[in-house]
Formats: structure tokens, sequence, C-alpha cells
């Protein structure tokens, strides 16, 4: 199973569900249970343990590209920031905003 089980479950519906309203999943220690499934909204019948365990896989790459994803949006800065080089690169004809988004990438390759 993927380091965080939310993740064979999005890896199975195809999207992230609302763990409120569609999904409800209760721990007995170690070991997972869907106690609530909303298959209207979620358009897909219930899944066993087993089934979503076979999609470790794919759950630990949509792990990992959440977890670079998340780097890569602290490390760009806010959008205000990142007018501003923007700005002052058309103004000066530098590459600080290109050359920093680079460095974003390379620090936090995808896949």
């Amino acid at each position: 199973m993927a380091d965080n089980f939310d993740y064979n479950l999005i890896a199975y519906i195809g999207r992230k569900p609302n763990f409120l309203t569609e999904v409800i999943i209760e721990w007995n220690g170690t070991k997972p249970t869907i106690t609530f499934w909303d298959t209207k909204s979620l358009g897909k019948s219930k899944p066993t343990i087993k089934q979503l365990n076979d999609l470790d896989s794919q759950a630990t790459t949509l792990e990992n590209e959440d977890k670079i994803n998340y780097a890569r949006k602290n490390q760009y800065g806010t959008w205000e920031l990142q007018m501003e080089m923007i700005y002052k690169d058309q103004k000066n004809g530098t590459t600080t905003y290109k050359d920093h988004c680079d460095k974003v990438r390379s620090d936090n390759p995808k896949e």
C-alpha cells in the first residue's frame, strides 16, 4: 500500500474524492476499512482493499507528483513575486524569471 492510502483511492476513482461526503475510511491499527462509499457520485462500485492495493504503483506515482508540485509551488514564490520578476526582465532585458523557473524545475524534476 502506498504511504498514503488516499492516493490508492484517487488512482481507483480517477480524481480526488470528497472525504466528507463521498468516501469515509476508518482505520483499525494499520488496516483501512471503507465505511461509506457514495457509488452514485463516484460513478464506481466500492472497491475491495485488494483492488486498491493492486494500484500501489499508480498511487505512489500520484503521491510523488503531488510532492513535486508542492515543492515547486513553494519555490516559485507568490504570483506577485513572479510578476515582479517578469516585469523587471522585460524592463531590463534579463532572464531572471526564466532562470528561476528553470532552477525550480531542475531542483524538482518530474518522473
